[in-house]
């Protein structure tokens, strides 16, 4: 499913339940526009909450947590727009003979309107700011579940055609119900049913503004497939924030799992100056959809950076196979190469895919895809990308330009906020 999909179909159905609920000649007014947008914003707000779950048949429905989190995102800045028009506009027709659902004070119930709006606002506009510091973010990000709350009272407190138990108020009932249930779960739940395990840090490896580490669980480990990323969260202050990590180890007996971070974020740069031995983590594992396209006549594997993880965890699969049809293209810069080309030529030389290395711009990257067009079928081509999106956008005018089609490119964004 993709973020028009759910967007378009709740807009559809909250629309189609609304009407059935007023006069058909008041359905072209800018009052009946009003209401359908502002219950639209409410179950955009529901199904945010929803999304922002990290449920196993969420992801599963959209095909990756990645694009579960560019959909929760988009609900939101649609929600914001849809309740500017609402709270601008009259919702209500006396040809309607509207009732509220809960009676409150009107001086209560204004109230609960304008907080609900502004709240909203301040929610959606702050989660944009990217200058914003993630722990600081992540914090006033979690105001959305109580805040949600607040919207739920001004849709039960309003004056609306809408009653419990016709079309549109179960619609919007059974919404808000998974919503809040998904917001109590994220916020109070979460740690302890996603937790994968208690890990403790066995090796640390600098350099380049880098970090390779090696955790071992302390009890027992997890199963997880090659390509597939976790949430850590290191125990100690200013580091317990879960952050999103691709896993760049395959899984194995021992259960050792191991990570490659760049120093990027405030996270991530602190991380990387106070990671040591013995340090204990927790780790929420695991997720992603990224896998090789097995089908496929020739592979070609774009690691950019630390976007490089996912190869090496593919190069470590011990169950993997078909090596000889894969080319793997580290995209870096000479200074800032972590972990060594060397040690990833070796890696991929071992399982028997060829290695190339692009050190800025994208002439090694365009020379060869021109190759694997030239001995393979384009539509028999595929391109697995993990990196930077600036990158992306260039990987995608090289596959048009040699006709390989889009449907063929395999990718996680790690953008989560």
């Amino acid at each position: 499913m993709k973020s028009w999909h759910c967007i378009l179909g709740i807009l559809v159905i909250t629309t189609l339940t609304l009407l059935i609920e007023i006069p058909v000649d008041t359905w072209l007014t800018s009052a009946t526009l009003s209401l359908i947008l502002g219950a639209c914003a409410l179950v955009y707000m529901a199904v945010s909450c929803l999304l922002a779950s990290r449920w196993r048949v969420v992801e599963n429905l959209f095909g990756g947590l990645d694009r579960v989190y560019e959909s929760h995102k988009w609900l939101g800045i649609w929600a914001l727009v849809f309740a500017t028009y609402h709270f601008v506009f009259k919702a209500n027709l006396d040809a309607w003979n509207s009732v509220p659902i809960l009676e409150l004070p009107k001086y209560w119930t204004r109230l609960v309107r304008q907080l609900s709006y502004v709240a909203l606002g301040l929610i959606v506009l702050l989660a944009l700011n990217r200058n914003i510091p993630y722990s600081l973010w992540r914090w006033w990000h979690k105001l959305s579940g109580p805040l949600f709350l607040v919207v739920i009272l001004h849709w039960l407190s309003f004056k609306s055609p809408i009653t419990l138990f016709s079309p549109s108020g179960l619609w919007l009932a059974l919404s808000c119900g998974l919503g809040v249930l998904a917001a109590l779960y994220k916020l109070v739940l979460y740690p302890f049913f996603a937790r994968a395990g208690e890990y403790k840090v066995k090796t640390v490896n600098r350099g380049n503004r880098a970090l390779h580490l090696t955790l071992e669980p302390i009890h027992k480990g997890f199963d997880f497939s090659a390509g597939q990323f976790a949430f850590l969260a290191m125990q100690q202050k200013g580091l317990r924030e879960p952050h999103p990590f691709t896993i760049a180890s395959a899984n194995g007996p021992n259960g050792q799992i191991e990570f490659i971070i760049r120093g990027l974020g405030d996270y991530t740069k602190k991380l990387c100056e106070c990671a040591k031995t013995g340090m204990l983590a927790t780790v929420y594992a695991p997720y992603g959809r990224f896998k090789r396209a097995s089908h496929a006549e020739r592979e070609i594997w774009i690691g950019a950076g630390v976007g490089i993880s996912p190869f090496i965890s593919w190069l470590q699969d011990p169950n993997a196979k078909d090596f000889e049809k894969a080319t793997l293209v580290y995209c870096f810069t000479p200074s800032r190469a972590f972990p060594p080309s060397e040690e990833l030529e070796s890696m991929a030389t071992m399982r028997g895919a060829q290695f190339v290395r692009n050190t800025g711009g994208t002439e090694q990257l365009a020379e060869t895809l021109s190759d694997a067009v030239a001995q393979t079928k384009p539509d028999q081509i595929h391109v697995s990308f993990c990196g930077p999106k600036g990158l992306l956008s260039k990987v995608y005018e090289l596959m048009d330009l040699h006709r390989i089609p889009k449907a063929n490119l395999h990718f996680e964004l790690f953008d989560f906020r």
